[in-house]
């Protein structure tokens, strides 16, 4: 006779979690998209083609893609907390090796180093919060998750922006990673001033009547993944490559990361904002509108001036990544209670491998064609994605989390 599962943190308790888990978010995904506002200054001074800036960004991100699934399975053993402050500390560690990089080799080394550090954060901290919350309010708590990954996209970005008009992009790098080590170090002093963390992985609940990976609608997951493989491998290529159109557009390196915090800006909205509207409208219908208007998004970026870049980039950031926390939240639904970290771990294994492969296909065509064509063709695939949504819809009597009725969708 099995264990009984532990009891679901309390109303404080799965607070901590939350916020823990926000901090983590802000930080990894902050660093991330600080390297965006960074590409074009590296190149400048290193000599490198689009497709040479399209491999840095697929270093880090097949990294951090191919380490989902191993993050998931040591958490089982060792619990999510310890891995995912350990994953920020060598991330950290990692932006510390890319700022003293003297060349594109070791350069790519240390953005290997670093996406593998940052592949912890997603499975676990999406684990911990769905596990703390499958009682209720489980899809609007991945929202503020999620919400709080984007507001890292909006100030670390501008502030390496800032840093690199001072100081070069190396000298970015090198505050980044000491403002990293420090938010570690105050993480790792709460943790341990409190109660462990109930860990996601090590619930039993649902393990002795689940097999295998314990999804429990693969129609559905299997949707849910071709839509992310195209959603973030259409996402990556426009924020690799959108800081060299605003470039071509007149735009200085601290203009193009305050276009960026902009764009963020409407980013973290559309985060927490569209997992809400998927519970009133279904998420096949949300992911549909937010597809078709990414790629309207990506065409009106290309042709209208740049006055009116402060009026488009906060709706264009809603819904290029407003699809994403619909999809996060979704994958919560579609598994069983104990097997939540590897299953995240395997959704985001096929959803972030897509987006490390995007920037350097999309690189080779653009050394090829060119950045416009190749920027229309970005918006032409993602426009015709649309269908990949219609599988999304539930069919009548499904289950949602924690075995509640499904939201509509």
């Amino acid at each position: 006779m099995s264990a009984p599962p532990p009891p679901a943190p309390s109303a404080p308790g799965r607070g901590r979690i939350l916020l823990t888990a926000c901090a983590i978010h802000l930080l990894h995904d902050g660093f991330l998209n600080s390297l965006y506002v960074l590409f074009p200054l590296m190149a400048a001074e290193l000599g490198l083609s689009f497709a040479q800036v399209g491999l840095m960004k697929t270093t880090y991100s097949a990294a951090l893609s191919l380490f989902q699934i191993p993050a998931g399975l040591l958490a089982e053993v060792v619990g999510e907390l310890p891995v995912l402050l350990s994953g920020t500390a060598a991330l950290s560690g990692s932006f510390l090796l890319v700022g003293w990089a003297a060349a594109y080799a070791p350069l790519l080394g240390a953005l290997a180093v670093g996406g593998t550090a940052s592949g912890v954060q997603h499975p676990l901290a999406s684990a911990l919060v769905a596990t703390a919350y499958e009682a209720g309010g489980w899809r609007r708590a991945l929202g503020t998750y999620n919400f709080f990954g984007d507001l890292g996209k909006i100030l670390l970005p501008a502030v390496a922006g800032l840093l690199a008009v001072r100081f070069g992009w190396r000298g970015a790098l090198l505050g980044l990673a000491a403002g990293g080590l420090f938010a570690v170090a105050l993480l790792l002093l709460a943790s341990r001033s409190s109660r462990p963390f109930p860990t996601g992985g090590g619930r039993r609940v649902g393990r002795e009547r689940v097999r295998g990976w314990g999804v429990t609608d693969r129609r559905r997951f299997t949707a849910l993944a071709a839509v992310g493989m195209v959603d973030d491998a259409t996402r990556t290529a426009v924020l690799t490559f959108l800081p060299f159109l605003l470039a071509g557009k007149g735009l200085s390196a601290g203009e193009v990361g305050v276009a960026l915090m902009l764009l963020f800006a409407g980013g973290a909205f559309g985060k927490f904002a569209c997992g809400v509207l998927a519970e009133r409208v279904g998420v096949a219908g949300m992911v549909a509108v937010t597809e078709a208007l990414t790629g309207v998004g990506i065409l009106s970026l290309l042709f209208l001036p740049t006055t009116w870049l402060p009026l488009l980039l906060p709706p264009f950031g809603v819904v290029l990544n407003g699809t994403s926390s619909v999809l996060y939240a979704t994958v919560a639904e579609l598994t069983a209670a104990g097997h939540r970290s590897r299953v995240y771990g395997l959704y985001y294994t096929i959803y972030l491998g897509a987006g490390a492969v995007a920037p350097v296909l999309w690189g080779l065509v653009g050394d090829r064609v060119g950045l416009v064509p190749t920027w229309i063709a970005i918006a032409g695939v993602i426009l015709g994605a649309v269908a990949l949504a219609l599988p999304l819809r539930a069919r009548r009597g499904d289950a949602g989390l924690a075995g509640s009725p499904a939201p509509r969708v």
